[in-house]
């Protein structure tokens, strides 16, 4: 079986992955003279930045996510496919979805990454970790189904179980979210849970380098270590999470927290794809590309964003896995399928700066010539932030949310919404047929 697409004239450019790097990509091919084929096992973008703020229910997932179809309504050239990349046969120019085969000229791998749970297969069974809408809306549930539950609950470690929290991995994730948690435990708990005492809460960043932030500079490390903990988070440093078996965390050193929830944001690696043979990949499971994003030795296969590495002096295990890259890289292969290899230059990454919020006026901005904290830095992640949004009406949508935020320390979104007995039989019978 193949994908209904109609034949043309012009090549093909098949685009897996609709994250930061496949979109940047698709957004420019498809002014010039191509047919553009996007693939993605979601019909939208996902603006990964702002997972956490779903999963602390202070956005709606629409707010965050933009629907393919309405970014490309007006490129008839321009194909949505929702489906799962299965293999890739490099030999005959054609890949193998969950809808069917389809045939391509160039084939553009931009899968990004999965979560990285070190191979330990209990931490990846119990703990949540943080890479879609879909993670969020499950965390933000938890969350508030065990606040619920720990009202009923009169046993005191059973409680603890319920409102502690775990946060493993000090990135800008792990960081984003403990100061999120943190606001929520002083803003929200004392009006919404009264009956508790939000004293009892208790949320724990674990860190298993020597600092937070570890790619951005000394001061950003510092001042994150000193906001978070003058918000109330535990931060343990050097401390590295041996299991978590969905009742305790377990450190090397031998001790152990009680939770219910862990949130795991220690890692990503690539996702390798049958067909194309390990020896394409580095050690993260990276397609290793060459300066124009060409997988080195194979034909018309290219990689872009957190999927590829680029090796080079300056990069030795390949460019850092943010946003920045993925862009830049996507609009980098855009101008060379239009301009030619001979009329660009190789791709050089061009570093914007980086930073990360801990909560309301608090936040780290490193750029290449001055590095901050505070207010201002504060106000530069939100600019940066709303700019990145894709469509004029989710740029709306969540600055009034964050304005009505500011002067109420609050949102009316603490909803709890599972999937319904019939969906829930539906998903289990899908399941089976897999």
């Amino acid at each position: 079986m193949t994908i209904n697409i109609p034949k043309a004239d012009t090549k093909r450019i098949v685009i897996v992955g609709g994250g930061f790097a496949g979109v940047a990509l698709a957004r420019k091919i498809c002014k010039a003279d191509f047919q553009v084929v996007l693939i993605d096992k979601n019909n939208y973008h996902q603006f990964q930045p702002l997972f956490y703020q779903v999963a602390m229910a202070g956005l709606e997932p629409s707010a965050i996510s933009f629907p393919f179809r309405k970014l490309f309504q007006n490129r008839k050239n321009v194909f949505i496919r929702v489906a799962e990349l299965l293999r890739v046969d490099t030999d005959k120019k054609c890949i193998d979805t969950s809808l069917g085969d389809l045939d391509y000229d160039h084939l553009i791998i931009s899968t990004g990454v999965s979560t990285n749970y070190f191979g330990n297969e209990e931490i990846a069974k119990n703990a949540i970790p943080m890479k879609s809408v879909s993670d969020s809306l499950y965390l933000r549930n938890q969350i508030l189904t065990d606040y619920e539950q720990a009202l009923i609950t009169e046993d005191y470690d059973e409680r603890q179980g319920l409102i502690d929290i775990v946060i493993v991995g000090g990135g800008p994730t792990g960081v984003e979210v403990a100061g999120a948690l943190a606001e929520m435990k002083k803003y929200i708990l004392p009006k919404d849970y009264f009956e508790l005492d939000s004293n009892e809460v208790d949320i724990y960043l674990v860190q298993g380098a020597d600092k937070l932030l570890k790619g951005m500079s000394e001061h950003a490390s510092n001042a994150a270590e000193k906001y978070l903990e003058k918000l109330g988070v535990q931060v343990s440093l050097n401390t590295r999470v041996t299991n978590y078996d969905g009742k305790f965390v377990y450190m090397k050193d031998g001790t152990k927290i009680r939770t219910n929830k862990v949130i795991w944001a220690a890692g990503v690696k690539g996702l390798k794809i049958n067909g194309i043979h390990d020896s394409y990949y580095d050690k993260s499971n990276r397609l290793v590309v060459d300066e124009n994003c060409k997988v080195k030795n194979l034909e018309n296969i290219y990689a872009i964003g957190d999927a590829a590495s680029m090796i080079s002096e300056e990069y030795p295990w390949g460019h850092p896995q943010v946003a920045q890259v993925a862009l830049q890289q996507g609009k980098h292969l855009a101008n060379y399928f239009t301009k030619g290899k001979e009329k660009i230059s190789a791709f050089a990454y061009k570093d914007l700066g980086s930073m990360a919020t801990v909560g309301r006026n608090r936040a780290v901005v490193d750029l290449p010539r001055m590095k901050f904290g505070g207010r201002m830095a504060w106000y530069v992640w939100l600019f940066v932030h709303l700019f990145s949004i894709l469509g004029v009406k989710n740029k709306v949508f969540i600055f009034l949310n964050w304005i009505w935020n500011y002067f109420t320390y609050d949102q009316s979104l603490r909803l709890i919404i599972n999937p319904s007995k019939k969906s829930k039989e539906i998903r289990k019978s899908t399941e089976t047929l897999d």
